[in-house]
């Protein structure tokens, strides 16, 4: 970090092009000289594995309409280089964030002064729907103002190719440079009102009609009977799940009425995240009241699915991501006549379970595993037009329901998982149940994820550092077992151990390193590319002989798991 450069940054922001407003507040930035200061221009705001998120205020590292601006008129660049002009078509969508709504208009108004035609929502809308409209609407790109789950100082900006997929190679790079070379005085804010179309409720309705064709798949059962409560956590979904929940037979629908208005501040909950269990409390408190069978909560812009079932005891339990996708996956596996599809495949990430690999053995289709994020699922679609793509996910509670949409989808998976337990309600089962049975048959799985918080430039050196130290003194044992295997994704080296063989690792580069333990374990690290948080995923496994010993084989695998921690002192 040089002092220097921090001020010649800050002091540009002192003039033209920049706003009054602006110019007032760097300059208020200066003079403070403060933590603040060196966080907002020590460097630019930089693209992750969801896009690009920040927090809001002033500066070169912050989310302003003069960044978004800036990437969006070197978007523009790009796609009116790479299209003939007077056809391109973007579609924009945005969150119930603070700000998203002014900062989507002024991206649909940088696109419009460069010749662009976009389709904006008038209101917020989740974003499988912005994935979705840009298939729907032949766009060549789109644009979602969302940073998903992050703390309500958080906006965000993520973008969309022709496929309705997020960025992936080459055009990420491509857009990277073309915004890299674009200057501040580049941006053309005067946006062209006759080349902006407000998208309809008709748009809303082609969106869930087709959701209920790819997630109402259990045939002919009441779907009346499963009682059902549901929280948009203050976001976007209110606007979409509960009608499509509706429309597809499900008309015994609670939802939490704390929750169900849009609010940035998300003012009833620590994080909107539904990953957390503290964000779906009052979801589970409404169900217990109203002996709901199962609970859905969704995060801000409506991708991410958290989903609580009743045990075997009858107390709801928040299911991580893990379990989730494996229920959903092997539930559509178990739904799909596989004979009718070419070389049908699932898709799973590299710091997913591996049981996705076991479920795909066993119906004898393949499991595709790509990097962090949805967006290497989706690009699996487009490398592999010969084969018929069935489901997949993430342990990051995504999931996505076939490829009518090509991100995270809530809303369809919403729909799928009420599906999977009003059909084993229907053979007098339970979705905890039928996770059993599979761990019965392919062995118990337990999976944790650990997310060390670092703020700030010191707390992003700190991540840095922690990669570094594993990558040049990576550990002989974890937990009390031999590390046989370790995979590092930067330079793409797989080193077994055992076989002491190395290998070359076939997906591009990341920041993800993998180690495998004698015992199956797999631990990874990975920087977030979203939050300022290093996560550790770990995942063991052993036999699981009788339903009755499942809650001591669990206990067992939870002490393993406190067993790897500890190697890494936490």
């Amino acid at each position: 970090m040089n002092k220097d450069h921090i001020l010649k940054t800050a002091q540009s922001w002192t003039h033209e092009p920049f706003d009054e407003a602006t110019i007032t507040r760097t300059l208020a930035l200066i003079t403070a000289d403060n933590d603040e200061f060196k966080e907002s221009f020590y460097k630019d705001l930089e693209f992750g594995t969801g896009g690009m998120r920040g927090i809001m205020g002033v500066g070169t590292n912050r989310i302003n309409k003069y960044t978004l601006g800036k990437n969006t008129q070197g978007l523009s660049k790009y796609l009116t280089e790479q299209f003939p002009k007077e056809q391109v078509k973007v579609a924009i969508a945005y969150d119930c964030r603070h700000n998203s709504k002014e900062l989507a208009q002024v991206v649909a108004d940088v696109f419009s002064a460069n010749g662009i035609h976009v389709y904006l929502f008038a209101e917020l809308r989740p974003t499988p729907l912005l994935s979705y409209t840009v298939k729907a609407k032949g766009c060549h790109a789109g644009v979602v103002l969302t940073a998903s789950h992050n703390p309500p100082e958080y906006n965000g900006y993520k973008v969309y190719w022709q496929d309705g997929g997020q960025l992936v190679p080459p055009q990420d790079q491509e857009i990277l440079d073309s915004i890299g070379s674009t200057d501040f005085s580049d941006i053309n804010f005067n946006g062209n009102p006759k080349l902006i179309e407000f998208l309809t409720e008709e748009d809303d309705n082609a969106f869930i009609e087709d959701s209920i064709k790819a997630g109402r798949i259990a045939g002919d059962i009441d779907r009346s009977r499963l009682k059902i409560v549901f929280t948009s956590l203050h976001g976007t979904s209110i606007t979409l799940l509960p009608e499509t929940l509706k429309r597809a037979g499900y008309t015994d629908l609670h939802v939490v009425k704390e929750q169900a208005f849009p609010d940035g501040d998300f003012p009833t909950v620590p994080s909107p995240n539904p990953e957390e269990p503290e964000a779906l409390k009052m979801a589970v408190d409404l169900a217990d009241k109203i002996h709901a069978d199962i609970v859905i909560g969704t995060d801000p812009d409506g991708d991410r699915l958290g989903v609580a079932v009743r045990d075997n005891d009858g107390n709801m339990l928040l299911l991580n991501g893990n379990q989730t996708m494996i229920a959903m996956t092997d539930f559509l596996l178990k739904q799909t006549d596989l004979k009718t599809l070419k070389n049908p495949f699932i898709g799973s990430t590299i710091v997913s379970t591996p049981m996705m690999h076991d479920l795909a053995r066993s119906y004898d289709v393949e499991c595709k595993e790509g990097l962090t994020g949805f967006k290497w699922i989706a690009k699996m679609i487009e490398d592999y037009p010969g084969q018929d793509f069935i489901g997949g996910g993430e342990e990051s509670f995504g999931y996505m329901v076939g490829d009518f949409v090509r991100d995270k989808d809530a809303i369809t998976a919403a729909l799928l998982a009420c599906e999977m337990y009003a059909f084993a309600k229907a053979n007098n089962s339970t979705t905890y149940k039928e996770l059993i049975k599979l761990y019965l048959t392919h062995g118990c799985y337990q999976e944790k994820l650990v997310s060390l918080v670092k703020k700030g430039i010191s707390g992003a050196e700190e991540i840095k550092q922690m990669m570094v130290n594993l990558r040049e003194n990576p550990p002989a044992q974890i937990g009390g077992q031999d590390v046989t295997i370790i995979e590092d994704y930067a330079a793409s080296t797989r080193i077994n151990k055992q076989l002491n063989k190395n290998e070359r690792i076939n997906i591009p580069k990341a920041n993800v390193l993998i180690f495998y333990l004698a015992d199956g374990s797999k631990i990874a690290a990975r920087p977030s590319g979203t939050e300022p948080k290093i996560k550790f995923y770990i995942s063991v496994k052993t036999a699981l002989h009788e339903v009755e010993n499942y809650t001591n084989v669990r206990a067992q695998l939870e002490e393993k798991i406190k067993g790897i921690l500890a190697s890494f002192d936490m």
